[in-house]
């Protein structure tokens, strides 16, 4: 419900500030008048393009506020989804800077004015014969038959809004499946052109066993096997003068370490030089059984030594080829390749995962779109027939309306079907697409018929009527009026007027007048009481000066 609008300097309007009722509201006034500022003003609360030539003082912002209760309305969810403070009442506010720059607030908190026109329309819906663009809507259409669907089916096994909500559900997973398949293809496309030269490089530094190689111990090795031969002489001529027979190294030093013994007790010097020489040949002799032994395994090897060989060379080669400096770099490398052959490897298996998961999920969601057009079906006559009663009150008696579902292979948030609604005023003359089908009139009309039909079935915005009643003659302008107080029992309606039939329909007025203030002209919105009403309606009965006639014209309509 539109609650509260504050208007400053705007168009004609300098300040205004005007509380709303519920029910059914009508808005006169002279043509002129500035009627249509108001609904310009509630323009820019929907999010509508501003205009600098619209501000009243160039000097001065403009603003425009709209205080609008929607407890009833379920928004929660999208204020949340904006990051926008949820209340009782939604404060939308737009302001116009004497710069031209325009900005917008929902519940004091900045918006784009993205956001402002999705929940400003969400809140007022604004209705003119030039605006019935939404009528002939895909989206619009379908959600009038969803709605009255889910209302008729309620209490059913499986209620429409059941069905509908479990789909969207898995179609909203459906969706995030198929964008995570088709990332996954992507990857594996862009992977599968390094896939080979990947493993190939892999298998490479796998076959040569860098996790055991030690290169120091092998280089070493290298060396001895490409020396064995003066490794081996060396070490003879070692053994040679160790054990030489009775004259070897070893021998001359044991007996010199006896005769260092026999003086030992002569002098601390001696026993000092005996201890030296008793260590230095138990060092020699240790050394002389180690070489012995090196002696006897040093032999040549040239198979073993061509392996080692074979393996220094790759290794180098590899260190070369990949720009490391180290085998610990060739390692780094060879763990980052196995990364990647796993991780095609794995996209692969995720890719036919994915598939078959995309597989069962668009049959699940086929089943699901079947039993929701179906319902439809079978409900849509039932529409069509509501929509006819009331259009034909409306003065075309010999109209006809079709309600077209056709069942599509795609999905979309609404199941698989795609509806249109299809018209003809005239009897004999072929149904057609709704902006084919009739003029402005005929088209405002048939819109108050379904907004009258939802309004049973569907929790609306505030609803402003602008002028849709041109053209209409009187008895027809009566059961508009009916039609508005029915749907004003359960939403607010605004109705802005010229026939008094629907004027005196409203369980409360209010007139735009235009006055000159300081050499300039102003608008204001005055609310009537019953006596004012009884004046303004005569006043559109006369066309003129108000007669008495007139007067009590507008009493009994007023009854």
């Amino acid at each position: 419900m539109l609650k509260h609008i504050h208007i400053e300097n705007f168009a004609l309007i300098d300040s205004l500030d005007l509380n709303l009722k519920n029910g059914l509201t009508m808005i006169t006034g002279e043509t002129g008048a500035g009627k249509s500022i108001l609904l310009g003003a509630l323009g820019l609360v929907q999010g509508k393009r501003a205009d600098l030539s619209a501000v009243r003082d160039t000097t001065r912002k403009c603003v425009v506020e709209a205080h609008v209760e929607m407890s009833s309305l379920a928004l929660d969810e999208l204020l949340e989804s904006y990051d926008l403070d949820v209340e009782p009442v939604c404060f939308l506010r737009r302001e116009i800077l004497p710069s031209g720059k325009s900005r917008a607030f929902i519940n004091d908190t900045p918006v784009t004015l993205a956001t402002m026109s999705e929940v400003g329309n969400r809140l007022i819906d604004i209705h003119s014969q030039h605006q019935t663009l939404q009528l002939a809507s895909d989206d619009f259409q379908i959600d009038v038959l969803q709605s009255f669907v889910n209302k008729l089916t309620e209490k059913a096994k499986e209620p429409a809004s059941f069905l509908l909500d479990s789909f969207r559900i898995e179609w909203s997973q459906y969706k995030a499946l198929k964008t995570q398949l088709n990332k996954w293809v992507e990857e594996e496309q862009l992977l599968s052109k390094e896939a080979d030269y990947n493993n190939f490089l892999l298998e490479e530094l796998d076959n040569a066993q860098l996790d055991q190689l030690d290169i120091t111990a092998l280089e070493q090795e290298n060396e001895q096997l490409s020396n064995v031969e003066e490794i081996q002489l060396v070490l003879q001529e070692f053994q040679s003068m160790m054990d030489q027979d009775d004259n070897g190294l070893l021998d001359q030093l044991r007996l010199l370490k006896n005769r260092f013994t026999q003086i030992s007790k002569y002098d601390s010097d001696f026993e000092n030089a005996n201890q030296r020489l008793h260590t230095t040949f138990l060092e020699l002799e240790d050394l002389s059984e180690e070489m012995s032994r090196k002696a006897d395994s040093v032999e040549a090897d040239p198979a073993r030594l061509e392996i080692i060989n074979q393996r220094l060379v790759l290794i180098e080669q590899l260190l070369k080829k990949h720009h490391q400096e180290d085998v610990n770099g060739l390692i780094v490398l060879r763990d980052e390749l196995a990364d990647k052959v796993f991780t095609t490897q794995n996209i692969s298996k995720k890719i036919k995962q994915a598939r078959v998961q995309l597989d069962s999920a668009h049959k699940s969601l086929e089943k699901l779109g079947d039993k929701i057009h179906q319902q439809r079906v079978q409900q849509s006559t039932l529409l069509e027939e509501e929509v006819l009663v009331i259009i034909k009150q409306l003065g075309m008696p010999e109209a006809s309306f079709k309600v077209n579902i056709e069942k599509k292979d795609s999905f979309n948030s609404y199941g698989m079907d795609e509806v249109e609604f299809r018209f003809t005023a005239n009897k004999g003359t072929a149904l057609l697409p709704l902006n084919k089908a009739a003029s402005g009139g005929e088209l405002s009309r048939l819109m108050l018929a379904i907004k009258a039909l939802l309004s049973n079935y569907k929790n609306l915005p505030t609803i402003i009527f602008d002028e849709i009643d041109t053209g209409v003659s009187g008895a027809i302008a009566e059961k508009m009026a009916i039609i508005m107080q029915q749907m004003s029992t359960s939403l607010q309606v605004i109705t802005i007027t010229h026939l008094p039939q629907i004027a005196s329909a409203g369980n409360d007025h209010l007139v735009v007048k235009k006055a000159v203030k300081d050499e300039q002209t102003i608008s204001n919105i005055y609310r009537l009481n019953i006596e004012e009403r009884v004046e303004e309606i005569a006043q559109m009965l006369s066309g003129g000066k108000i007669s008495d006639a007139a007067r009590e014209n507008a009493r009994v309509l007023l009854q």
